[in-house]
């Protein structure tokens, strides 16, 4: 592969750590006092409330409406740990097939808000990218470590 200024594997680890930041800010930017309170879950009670697919409001009802507050805290602190793991390089595949289980399961919830959709569909794009072009090998605790060859 030709690439510029630097090797692919190198270009897969840049876009690898720019999505753990674009996790990571999506961490900070949340209201963390409303959120934790069960304000994100409440919002998304409501879209899962008015979905057409009945698998997506009985799923909601039954896994994440019983406990707002702890699924607060997992959506919030998944985003971190998301952030930090690429970030760092660090159990990067588990890391890319996690946030894009988060990507794919908003997709679900906002399929009538495509709006909503663009930042998602990049995220998971991305994550695709990274996961199958191996993006560890490179600048990572996971290639320091030996992991994932």
């Amino acid at each position: 592969m030709d690439t510029i200024w630097l090797t692919g594997a190198e270009w897969l680890a840049v876009l690898r750590t720019g999505l753990g930041l674009w996790w990571l800010e999506s961490w900070r930017h949340k209201d963390k006092k409303t959120w934790f309170k069960g304000g994100g879950i409440t919002w998304a009670a409501d879209i899962a409330a008015k979905h057409r697919w009945t698998p997506v409001r009985s799923g909601f009802d039954v896994v994440v409406a019983p406990r707002p507050r702890t699924m607060a805290y997992v959506v919030a602190y998944a985003e971190l740990a998301l952030g930090l793991g690429l970030i760092l390089g660090l159990l990067t595949p588990v890391a890319l097939v996690g946030g894009l289980l988060l990507n794919v399961l908003y997709f679900t919830l906002m399929i009538h808000d495509w709006a909503e959709q663009g930042q998602n569909a990049m995220m998971a794009l991305i994550s695709l990218v990274a996961l199958f072009g191996m993006s560890w090998q490179t600048w990572s605790l996971d290639a320091a470590l030996g992991w994932f060859r």
